[in-house]
Protein backbone atom coordinates (compact mmCIF):
# COMPACT_ATOMS: atom_id res chain seq x y z
CA UNK A 1 0.00 0.00 0.00
CA UNK A 2 1.26 3.48 -0.85
CA UNK A 3 2.62 5.22 2.26
CA UNK A 4 0.42 8.30 1.75
CA UNK A 5 -2.73 6.18 1.30
CA UNK A 6 -1.89 4.28 4.48
CA UNK A 7 -0.98 7.38 6.50
CA UNK A 8 -4.16 9.26 5.57
CA UNK A 9 -6.35 6.19 6.18
CA UNK A 10 -4.76 5.74 9.62
CA UNK A 11 -5.32 9.39 10.54
CA UNK A 12 -8.96 9.39 9.42
CA UNK A 13 -9.61 6.27 11.48
CA UNK A 14 -7.73 7.52 14.55
CA UNK A 15 -9.67 10.79 14.78
CA UNK A 16 -12.93 9.06 13.85
CA UNK A 17 -13.42 11.19 10.79
CA UNK A 18 -14.48 7.85 9.34
CA UNK A 19 -16.89 5.59 11.20
CA UNK A 20 -17.27 1.93 10.16
CA UNK A 21 -20.49 0.23 11.25
CA UNK A 22 -21.08 -2.92 9.17
CA UNK A 23 -23.54 -4.22 11.77
CA UNK A 24 -25.47 -0.97 12.19
CA UNK A 25 -25.49 0.86 8.84
CA UNK A 26 -25.84 4.60 8.38
CA UNK A 27 -28.43 6.19 6.10
CA UNK A 28 -26.89 8.72 3.73
CA UNK A 29 -28.66 11.84 2.48
CA UNK A 30 -29.19 9.99 -0.82
CA UNK A 31 -31.16 7.33 1.02
CA UNK A 32 -28.44 4.71 0.53
CA UNK A 33 -27.70 2.35 3.40
CA UNK A 34 -23.96 2.33 4.10
CA UNK A 35 -21.63 0.68 6.63
CA UNK A 36 -19.43 3.78 6.55
CA UNK A 37 -19.78 7.47 7.21
CA UNK A 38 -17.02 9.93 6.36
CA UNK A 39 -16.69 13.45 7.76
CA UNK A 40 -13.25 14.66 6.70
CA UNK A 41 -13.86 18.09 8.20
CA UNK A 42 -13.00 16.65 11.60
CA UNK A 43 -9.33 16.67 10.62
CA UNK A 44 -9.42 20.48 10.67
CA UNK A 45 -9.55 20.25 14.47
CA UNK A 46 -6.22 18.39 14.59
CA UNK A 47 -3.40 20.79 13.61
CA UNK A 48 -0.71 18.17 13.04
CA UNK A 49 -2.93 15.98 10.86
CA UNK A 50 -4.39 19.02 9.09
CA UNK A 51 -0.91 20.26 8.23
CA UNK A 52 0.27 16.87 7.00
CA UNK A 53 -2.78 16.40 4.78
CA UNK A 54 -2.29 19.88 3.33
CA UNK A 55 1.33 18.98 2.55
CA UNK A 56 0.22 15.76 0.84
CA UNK A 57 -2.31 17.69 -1.26
CA UNK A 58 0.33 20.22 -2.28
CA UNK A 59 2.75 17.45 -3.23
CA UNK A 60 0.09 15.80 -5.39
CA UNK A 61 -0.82 19.12 -7.00
CA UNK A 62 2.79 19.86 -7.89
CA UNK A 63 3.42 16.35 -9.21
CA UNK A 64 0.31 15.95 -11.34
CA UNK A 65 -0.74 19.51 -12.20
CA UNK A 66 2.39 21.69 -12.35
CA UNK A 67 0.72 24.16 -14.75
CA UNK A 68 -2.08 25.06 -12.32
CA UNK A 69 -2.00 28.69 -11.23
CA UNK A 70 -5.35 28.93 -9.42
CA UNK A 71 -6.92 26.83 -6.68
CA UNK A 72 -10.66 26.26 -6.36
CA UNK A 73 -12.33 24.56 -3.41
CA UNK A 74 -15.70 22.82 -3.62
CA UNK A 75 -18.11 24.21 -1.02
CA UNK A 76 -18.41 23.54 1.72
CA UNK A 77 -16.22 20.62 2.71
CA UNK A 78 -13.17 21.57 0.66
CA UNK A 79 -13.09 25.33 1.25
CA UNK A 80 -10.67 25.04 4.17
CA UNK A 81 -8.56 22.43 2.39
CA UNK A 82 -8.39 24.61 -0.70
CA UNK A 83 -7.29 27.64 1.31
CA UNK A 84 -4.53 25.59 2.96
CA UNK A 85 -3.28 24.40 -0.42
CA UNK A 86 -3.48 27.83 -2.03
CA UNK A 87 -1.64 29.41 0.89
CA UNK A 88 1.19 26.87 0.78
CA UNK A 89 1.51 27.27 -3.00
CA UNK A 90 1.13 31.05 -2.88
CA UNK A 91 -1.70 30.88 -5.42
CA UNK A 92 -5.06 32.70 -5.67
CA UNK A 93 -8.10 30.91 -4.29
CA UNK A 94 -11.82 30.78 -5.12
CA UNK A 95 -14.59 28.45 -4.07
CA UNK A 96 -17.59 27.10 -5.93
CA UNK A 97 -21.06 27.01 -4.41
CA UNK A 98 -23.51 24.15 -5.17
CA UNK A 99 -25.83 26.78 -6.65
CA UNK A 100 -25.75 30.56 -7.16
CA UNK A 101 -26.63 32.82 -4.24
CA UNK A 102 -30.22 34.07 -4.33
CA UNK A 103 -29.24 37.65 -3.52
CA UNK A 104 -26.63 40.30 -4.25
CA UNK A 105 -24.56 39.42 -7.32
CA UNK A 106 -26.00 35.88 -7.35
CA UNK A 107 -22.46 34.50 -7.58
CA UNK A 108 -21.72 30.79 -7.74
CA UNK A 109 -17.96 31.24 -7.89
CA UNK A 110 -16.77 33.25 -4.91
CA UNK A 111 -13.62 35.17 -5.76
CA UNK A 112 -12.01 36.37 -8.97
CA UNK A 113 -10.78 34.14 -11.82
CA UNK A 114 -9.05 35.72 -14.83
CA UNK A 115 -9.59 34.34 -18.33
CA UNK A 116 -6.10 32.80 -18.49
CA UNK A 117 -6.39 30.88 -15.21
CA UNK A 118 -5.50 27.20 -15.09
CA UNK A 119 -7.55 25.91 -12.20
CA UNK A 120 -6.86 22.97 -9.92
CA UNK A 121 -9.96 21.89 -8.01
CA UNK A 122 -9.57 20.64 -4.43
CA UNK A 123 -12.19 18.29 -3.01
CA UNK A 124 -12.48 16.50 0.33
CA UNK A 125 -14.60 13.48 -0.60
CA UNK A 126 -15.50 11.75 -3.87
CA UNK A 127 -18.59 9.55 -3.70
CA UNK A 128 -20.59 9.37 -6.93
CA UNK A 129 -18.67 12.35 -8.32
CA UNK A 130 -21.79 14.33 -9.21
CA UNK A 131 -21.27 17.35 -6.93
CA UNK A 132 -17.52 17.47 -7.58
CA UNK A 133 -17.96 17.47 -11.34
CA UNK A 134 -20.74 20.03 -11.06
CA UNK A 135 -18.16 22.44 -9.63
CA UNK A 136 -15.84 21.68 -12.55
CA UNK A 137 -18.69 22.41 -14.96
CA UNK A 138 -19.36 25.78 -13.32
CA UNK A 139 -15.71 26.78 -13.75
CA UNK A 140 -15.62 25.59 -17.35
CA UNK A 141 -18.78 27.54 -18.16
CA UNK A 142 -16.93 30.60 -16.94
CA UNK A 143 -14.61 29.92 -19.90
CA UNK A 144 -11.66 28.89 -17.78
CA UNK A 145 -9.45 25.78 -18.08
CA UNK A 146 -9.65 23.13 -15.37
CA UNK A 147 -6.36 21.24 -15.04
CA UNK A 148 -7.83 18.51 -12.87
CA UNK A 149 -8.78 17.63 -9.31
CA UNK A 150 -7.00 16.47 -6.16
CA UNK A 151 -9.13 15.01 -3.38
CA UNK A 152 -8.52 13.76 0.11
CA UNK A 153 -10.55 10.54 -0.13
CA UNK A 154 -12.58 8.51 -2.62
CA UNK A 155 -14.93 5.56 -2.24
CA UNK A 156 -13.69 4.40 -5.67
CA UNK A 157 -17.18 3.72 -6.96
CA UNK A 158 -17.19 2.57 -10.58
CA UNK A 159 -19.88 5.18 -11.30
CA UNK A 160 -17.55 7.96 -10.17
CA UNK A 161 -14.66 6.67 -12.26
CA UNK A 162 -16.88 6.62 -15.35
CA UNK A 163 -18.21 10.10 -14.63
CA UNK A 164 -14.71 11.56 -14.34
CA UNK A 165 -13.58 9.81 -17.52
CA UNK A 166 -16.64 11.04 -19.44
CA UNK A 167 -16.05 14.59 -18.19
CA UNK A 168 -12.35 14.37 -19.14
CA UNK A 169 -11.25 15.34 -15.64
CA UNK A 170 -8.04 13.88 -14.26
CA UNK A 171 -8.49 12.90 -10.61
CA UNK A 172 -5.90 12.03 -7.97
CA UNK A 173 -6.77 11.17 -4.38
CA UNK A 174 -4.64 10.84 -1.27
CA UNK A 175 -6.45 7.78 0.03
CA UNK A 176 -9.38 5.56 -0.83
CA UNK A 177 -11.89 3.04 0.44
CA UNK A 178 -9.76 -0.04 -0.19
CA UNK A 179 -6.81 1.44 1.71
CA UNK A 180 -9.10 2.43 4.56
CA UNK A 181 -10.61 -1.04 4.93
CA UNK A 182 -7.18 -2.68 4.78
CA UNK A 183 -5.86 -0.33 7.46
CA UNK A 184 -8.94 -0.85 9.64
CA UNK A 185 -8.44 -4.63 9.49
CA UNK A 186 -4.71 -4.45 10.21
CA UNK A 187 -5.34 -2.23 13.25
CA UNK A 188 -8.10 -4.43 14.64
CA UNK A 189 -10.90 -1.91 14.10
CA UNK A 190 -12.88 -4.51 12.16
CA UNK A 191 -12.97 -8.31 11.94
CA UNK A 192 -12.40 -10.39 8.83
CA UNK A 193 -16.14 -11.02 8.55
CA UNK A 194 -16.82 -7.30 8.75
CA UNK A 195 -14.19 -6.71 6.06
CA UNK A 196 -16.19 -8.98 3.74
CA UNK A 197 -19.35 -6.95 4.42
CA UNK A 198 -17.54 -3.67 3.76
CA UNK A 199 -16.07 -4.90 0.49
CA UNK A 200 -19.45 -6.24 -0.65
CA UNK A 201 -21.05 -2.83 -0.06
CA UNK A 202 -18.56 -0.99 -2.25
CA UNK A 203 -19.61 -2.92 -5.36
CA UNK A 204 -23.36 -2.30 -4.97
CA UNK A 205 -23.82 0.74 -2.72
CA UNK A 206 -27.16 1.79 -4.23
CA UNK A 207 -28.90 -1.53 -3.45
CA UNK A 208 -26.89 -2.81 -0.47
CA UNK A 209 -29.01 -3.59 2.59
CA UNK A 210 -32.22 -3.79 0.56
CA UNK A 211 -32.10 -7.54 -0.09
Amino acid sequence: MDSVEKSVAKDLLDIRAVELRPDKPFTWASGWKAPIYCDNRKMLSYPEIRSQIADFLVASAKEHFPQANYIAGVATGAIALGVLVADRMDLPFVYVRPKPKDHGLCAQIEGYIPDDAKVLVIEDLISTGTSSLSAVDVIRKRGVDVEGMVALFSYNFSKARREFEDANVELHTLSNYEALVDEALSRGYITKDQEDVLKDWRFKPDTWGQE
